[in-house]
């Protein structure tokens, strides 16, 4: 999400300190009236990805969420889209609401009904509109997300810890609050071009703008954001630790010691066989 202008606190975006200190990219791309998917972010960041090899460095891809990341480390093949299916699949929503979509999808893609909640309304139009659209299960595109080839990249995970991440959730969402999180959203909820149906389900912001546009008690839109969170961080745990290649540190371990081996362990040779940073 932090792909949106104008969407700065709960999207955790660096400082601008951080940002002169070291060079950040794939900030800020779209207007949040606009819809931003992952095969856009996977164009932006092969983009980006080229002109930092060209300049011989190396490039640190740093959090993120699990398929955008398989989407860039494992250059995913991405469906394509069928406007008219979509807007036939949202109209259906709003009319018969989500569960009958997402019935459909465990109808259609059992599987794909597996890696999303029955709330998430993006993710099953999304998976209803290629299933229906191109004649192929959504879980059938690309290499599989069960399957993990060969990667050049070296993987770093920082293991989860379920109360000590459940607890810095909540203490910083309510950071935010008192760091202006709350005008921030009446500033987007209130701007001419609107939000776009990605922008909107960003975490915090969804709960924060029904507090705004639909009355929604402040302390209810508060916890059902850091409930909301607490799901979305176990669902992220749940889909990197299938995954064999990642290298995890020691629970309560200082990262920037295995980074700096890591670095060191991709120093790459140029041509003419020097080593080179």
């Amino acid at each position: 999400m932090s792909v949106y202008r104008e969407m700065e606190i709960a999207t955790a975006k660096p400082s601008a300190e951080d940002r002169r200190a070291v060079p950040h990219h794939l900030l800020d791309l779209v207007d949040p009236a606009e819809e931003f998917t992952v095969s856009m972010f996977q164009d932006a960041a092969r983009s980006v990805l080229a002109d930092i090899s060209t300049r011989g460095a190396l490039p640190l891809l740093v959090g993120g969420t699990g398929l955008y990341v398989r989407a860039v480390v494992d250059d995913l093949t991405l469906p394509g889209r069928w406007p008219e299916v979509a807007a036939d699949l949202e109209a259906e929503a709003d009319r018969d609401g989500v569960a009958a979509l997402y019935a459909r999808l465990n109808e259609l893609d059992p599987l794909a009904a597996t890696r999303t909640t029955r709330e998430n309304r993006r993710r099953i139009v999304r998976a209803l509109e290629v299933t229906i659209g191109s004649g192929r299960r959504f879980s059938s595109f690309g290499p599989g997300l069960d399957a993990y080839p060969p990667t050049t990249d070296v993987l770093l995970g920082i293991p989860f810890d379920v109360e000590t991440v459940d607890r810095r959730i909540e203490e910083r969402l309510r950071t935010w609050i008192a760091g202006g999180l709350l005008d921030e959203v009446r500033a987007l909820a209130v701007r001419p071009g609107g939000l776009s149906r990605t922008a909107r389900q960003a975490l915090g912001y969804r709960e924060l703008l029904e507090h705004v546009e639909s009355g929604t008690p402040l302390d209810d839109a508060l916890e059902r954001a850091i409930q909301r969170t607490r799901t979305f961080a176990r669902r992220q745990w749940a889909w990197f630790r299938r995954d064999p290649r990642i290298a995890w540190l020691g629970l309560g371990e200082d990262p920037v010691p295995a980074l700096i081996d890591a670095l060191r362990a991709l120093r790459r040779l140029d041509a003419g066989g020097a080593v080179r940073e």
